[in-house]
This record gives structure tokens, C-alpha cells and sequence, in this order.
């Protein structure tokens, strides 16, 4: 699970590590505004907002800012206005990029995209350009030392669970969108500590990145997760265990 799914799992878990930043607040804030206006408020019969809502606690967002943002998304309370879009992108070493947004000014926010990418040694690209190089799975991803694979294994794919991928650190169940919720469930009532549990979007397409542009690919990255609007980032790039941890380090 080298690359891409590695790296994600390691944002993951500093957000938890970095929860008393108002910014993971504050984005997590929209993310479950966005939900309840397009779901309902309550979380028993939208299970969208109730996942995000299971990430901001883990996180440890306080319950008051969980319910103002519930509100701001049913009406309730007065509130910015927010608008989903996802913008193509290429990196450093021919890496590819997706980057999931919420904005209230899509002015604004390509203009920053475009910046920040041209400073790393990347560019925008025409929509489309990209997409076809992921496709959208649930991943449920569980540290390897928390669960055992042959209960984990029958147990997501009685629920729906397409496959259970393993590494020496990581279980991690991948589903059809449709199936995500029922394993999610499924998983969660067995007890279990997940690192990450989301649809993403998955690469088809791998790009091997150099040990030379592994460090700036990271960078970018970062400094594309680091604006306020960007939501999620999903990319193609391979990069080697050992250079991955050198760097992490």
C-alpha cells in the first residue's frame, strides 16, 4: 500500500494529532454543513452527515460547533454559502492530481489553486484531463494490529465489501460507494479503531516518482491540503516505503 494510500492514511492521522487547529475545525465545519443542507439535519436518516460527524468527534470537535454547523446547513442559522468543484492538476514527475473543494468564491479559490501550483512545479489542467485515472471506492482502513484478518475479511464482505487489502501496518477494506454505509456499519459495530473511513477517489493509473521529486511532491501536497477551501487532495504517485517514511521523518 506504497504511495498514495499510505500518504493518506498519514494526513489522517495528523489531523487527529493536529485537531486543536482551528482549520481542521473550520473544514470539517463546511463538510458537514454541505451534508445537512443536502440531507437533513439529522443524522439517523443521512448517513453522509453522520459519518462526517464521527470524524469531527474523533477529531475532537466540540459538539457545539458540530450542531452550529448542522444548523447553518438546515437554515437555522444564517451562513456562507458553499459550492463543491473538483479541479485537475499535474505535479512534479508527471503526477496527477484531483482536488476536492468547498468555496464560496470559485474566483478566489482556482486562483489560489493556480498559484500554489505553479510555485511547486505544477499546473491546472482541462477538465476531465485526469478523471479518468481514478474511480470512486469506500476505504475503510484499520491499523493491522487492532483487527484480525479472517474476522475483518467475513465480516466486510457480508456486508457488501468488495476486497481486504493488507500490509504490515494496515486492513484495508475497500467497497462500491453504494456498499460503503453498510460496511461502515457493519465494522463499526464489531468495535473496531478505524485510521480512515471515507469515499475517495482511487488511481487506476500509478506515476512512479523519483527519489529526486518525492520531497516536492510532498510539498505540494501539503501546501495544497493547507488552504482553506481544499477539501481533499487525490493523486496517482508512487513513492517507495523507504522514501516515504525518510521524509515523513
Amino acid at each position: 500500500m506504497a504511495g498514495h494510500s499510505k500518504w493518506a492514511n498519514t494526513v489522517h492521522r495528523k489531523t487527529r494529532q493536529d485537531a486543536k487547529k482551528s482549520k481542521i475545525f473550520a473544514k470539517m465545519s463546511r463538510l458537514i454543513t454541505l451534508a445537512a443542507r443536502d440531507g437533513g439535519g439529522n443524522p439517523d436518516m443521512n448517513p453522509r452527515l453522520r459519518l462526517i460527524m464521527d470524524k469531527a468527534r474523533a477529531a475532537e470537535m466540540p459538539a457545539d460547533n458540530i450542531q452550529n454547523a448542522i444548523k447553518r446547513g438546515t437554515g437555522e442559522m444564517e451562513g456562507v454559502s458553499y459550492e463543491s468543484a473538483i479541479y485537475e492538476g499535474h505535479g512534479p514527475g508527471g503526477i496527477s492530481l484531483m482536488i476536492e473543494v468547498l468555496t464560496d468564491n470559485k474566483t478566489r479559490t482556482v486562483s489560489d489553486l493556480r498559484r500554489i501550483l505553479k510555485v511547486d512545479g505544477g499546473s491546472m489542467s482541462e477538465a476531465g484531463s485526469v478523471t479518468w485515472m481514478f474511480e470512486q471506492k469506500g476505504v475503510i482502513a484499520i491499523p493491522r494490529d487492532k483487527a484480525d484478518y479472517d474476522e475483518l475479511f467475513m465480516a466486510a464482505v457480508d456486508a457488501g465489501a468488495e476486497d481486504v487489502i493488507e500490509d504490515d501496518e494496515m486492513l484495508e477494506v475497500r467497497t462500491e460507494p453504494r456498499a460503503f454505509q453498510d460496511v461502515y456499519d457493519a465494522l463499526q459495530a464489531l468495535g473496531l479503531e478505524f485510521e480512515r473511513a471515507e469515499v475517495t477517489m482511487i488511481p487506476t493509473v500509478s506515476k512512479e516518482v523519483s527519489d529526486e521529486d518525492a520531497p516536492k511532491v510532498l510539498k505540494l501536497l501539503d501546501d495544497i491540503n493547507d488552504n482553506d477551501d481544499v477539501q481533499q487532495v487525490f493523486s496517482n504517485f508512487e513513492i517507495s516505503d523507504e522514501v516515504l517514511e525518510k521524509l515523513e521523518a
